[in-house]
């Protein structure tokens, strides 16, 4: 498969992401002097923004891809969850996935800007596990897309409580009786709940605590092996996928395993490269490709959005011309 081939399959494809959303807002303004009434500075405000995030914003590095992407989530019946379907609605992402609850409230978390720079970040979430009928709803839903017909299904947890141990584990069991792939990028809570899943993504952090073995990449590699094998011991996931940080990313399936050193680049902002890579590497794997140009190509997604400041998606084609510079061979 050439890389012309790879992403134009990419727009053949429908994927379903599952996961925590929320709203990232933004007000921005002029800061010249500090207040009377507390040592802090007075920002003279100019601009709100809102943006879509959290596991949402996988949904934008996958429409940004060209793919058909289907949200299924749990948003309250506020204000924010109408702007948030009106983002979604916006960027041509399918809401018929997402369940309006009177007990929820829709996450926001507002930063406040001021002469560019972040001066405070203020949250507005709730982070209990959704209620047993809400749980049910929402498999439910994920049920009726999958009837539509989709090629894989993301778990992208933020621990805002979507992602229950029986959402996770119904969802893995119904993708199953409809052959679709599941990819996972997880966090702490149920990191062990992931049984037989497709392809698992934690970063290094993740997989050492997740498992519970000190990991030093660096100076002992030893470590890291035996907490891939306890992972595989315990999950037993087709692929397992670990982003590495500056030390680049690690994949391995039942006959081989590659680790791909990170691209020299300047770092401007890590926010959000974590939803880049599951993206694309789900992507590439509903795709059909090798693991090595897997991990290849979701590796080099990662270090492109990190170069920008805030969340960005991937662009498609500046991915496909670094992907072409670096002769990503896709198999």
């Amino acid at each position: 498969m050439t890389l012309e081939t790879l992403f134009e399959e990419f727009k053949k494809k429908k994927i379903i992401v599952l996961g925590d959303v929320m709203i990232d807002a933004y007000l921005s303004g002029k800061v010249d002097r500090v207040s009377p009434e507390a040592p802090v500075p007075i920002v003279n405000f100019s601009k709100r923004e809102e943006r879509l995030g959290g596991a949402a914003n996988v949904a934008l590095n996958l429409i940004s891809l060209g793919a058909q992407v289907a949200m299924a989530s749990v948003i309250g019946e506020d204000q924010d969850a109408q702007t948030m379907v009106r983002l979604f609605d916006e960027k041509s992402i399918s809401t018929s996935g997402l369940i309006r609850s009177k007990d929820r409230q829709t996450t926001v978390k507002t930063r406040v800007i001021g002469n560019h720079q972040q001066l405070l970040r203020v949250d507005q979430e709730q982070t209990n596990d959704i209620s047993k009928a809400e749980e049910e709803l929402l498999i439910e839903k994920v049920e009726a897309l999958l009837k539509e017909g989709y090629d894989a299904l993301i778990f992208q947890d933020y621990n805002k409580g979507v992602l229950s141990e029986k959402i996770i584990e119904r969802v893995i069991e119904i993708t199953k009786k409809y052959d679709v792939l599941t990819t996972v990028d997880p966090k702490l809570k149920n990191f062990l709940a992931y049984k037989g899943v497709t392809l698992f993504k934690p970063n290094l952090k993740e997989l050492s605590e997740g498992v519970q073995v000190k990991i030093d990449f660096a100076n002992d590699r030893s470590q890291f092996d035996q907490a891939v094998k306890t992972l595989n011991n315990i999950l037993q996931p087709k692929i397992v996928f670990v982003t590495l940080s500056e030390h680049g990313v690690f994949i391995q399936n039942e006959n081989e395993s590659y680790h791909i050193e990170a691209h020299e680049r300047t770092i401007s902002d890590v926010s959000g490269a974590g939803d880049t890579v599951i993206s694309v590497a789900t992507l590439c794997l509903a795709a059909g490709i090798r693991i090595e140009a897997l991990a290849a190509m979701a590796n080099l997604a990662g270090g492109i959005v990190c170069e920008y400041r805030g969340v960005v998606a991937i662009k498609a084609n500046e991915l496909f011309d670094e992907a072409k510079k670096l002769d990503i061979k896709c198999g």
